[in-house]
């Protein structure tokens, strides 16, 4: 990750944990490729969709071979939850059919809301060199399934980055840590998503919302959960934490240097219709859906500000 502009700040409090959720189960990604071919892990599948609800789907994409990248996602449709990209490495630019535009770059993010329905597309701009990061589904509460998209981009500068008093960093995208609030806050799902780095032999401590679903996927290194008895959990490895009712929160250690993604959330607790890039409540919804899609019935450009 390009760390020139990203600028450290302190924490302003600490996350006392009294007791610590434990890893539930490990999880392995399944191998698999998405739009033009681009090669990636899935993390979070469909099964796992009520044990880790509100979220979807967590994708982890890192290569340096362009032919694993180079396709990218062209204009494919979204309705009825949200997509959080995450880039540590390499350029890949967002249009959309409501006519959004960004370009995603190291350390950046882009946070989109399908809501009503979005044709987007995600290409690299690159032609060589390491493409890394991550994308995440976010569902949508029944009641703002059909909201107007919505588009931020969150380049490196934008995303807090705390160093912690014992070391290492974490990069706030949404939710808070340490006292500092992160570069998004999103209503209902109250999503919490850190990317921490740890040096070997510290530890991090994160309060965690009692009832939030909660879990952890590690990209570099490895970590002990809990006590020193507690799950390890290796690189290129998931591990969901349990929903204790006495935990307050997860305290994780690092058995090397590691690096990691938390990320916990409120869940919605309704049905979940899905039939690929849409997501709905009702199988009757999801009719209605590839209805409007086919009658060209998603978000478009305003004719008086398309150019």
């Amino acid at each position: 990750m390009d760390t020139t502009r990203i600028q450290t700040v302190p924490a302003t409090a600490t996350e006392a944990v009294q007791r610590s959720r434990s890893v539930d189960r490990v999880v392995r990604g399944i191998a698999t490729s998405d739009g033009a071919g681009v090669k990636l892990t899935r993390v979070l599948t469909q099964n796992l969709q009520r044990r880790l609800d509100p979220f979807l789907m967590l994708d982890a994409f890192g290569t340096d071979n362009k032919d694993d990248y180079i396709g990218g996602f062209p204009d494919h449709p979204h309705r009825g939850f949200e997509t959080i990209t995450y880039m540590l490495a390499g350029r890949m630019r967002h249009r959309d059919s409501a006519g959004h535009e960004g370009l995603l770059e190291n350390g950046g993010a882009q946070w989109m809301v399908a809501g009503a329905g979005v044709v987007h597309s995600e290409l690299p701009e690159q032609e060589d060199g390491r493409m890394e990061g991550f994308q995440l589904w976010l569902n949508l509460p029944a009641a703002d399934k059909m909201t107007t998209p919505w588009y931020r981009d969150m380049p490196a500068s934008a995303i807090p980055t705390v160093a912690l008093p014992s070391g290492g960093t974490v990069r706030v995208l949404a939710g808070a840590s340490h006292g500092v609030a992160g570069a998004v806050t999103r209503p209902v799902t109250q999503p919490l998503y850190l990317d921490v780095h740890l040096p070997a032999g510290q530890t991090f401590a994160q309060t965690l919302t009692a009832g939030h679903n909660a879990f952890l996927y590690v990209y570099r290194g490895a970590v002990t959960v809990g006590d020193a008895d507690g799950a390890v959990v290796e690189a290129q490895r998931m591990g969901v934490l349990d929903n204790a009712t006495r935990a307050d929160g997860v305290v994780i250690k690092a058995n090397e240097d590691a690096r990691f993604l938390l990320i916990a959330g409120q869940p919605l607790n309704e049905p979940i219709a899905q039939y690929g890039p849409f997501v709905m409540n009702t199988q009757d919804q999801i009719y209605q859906t590839l209805a409007d899609f086919r009658d060209g019935r998603f978000a478009t450009i305003p004719a008086n500000q398309a150019s």
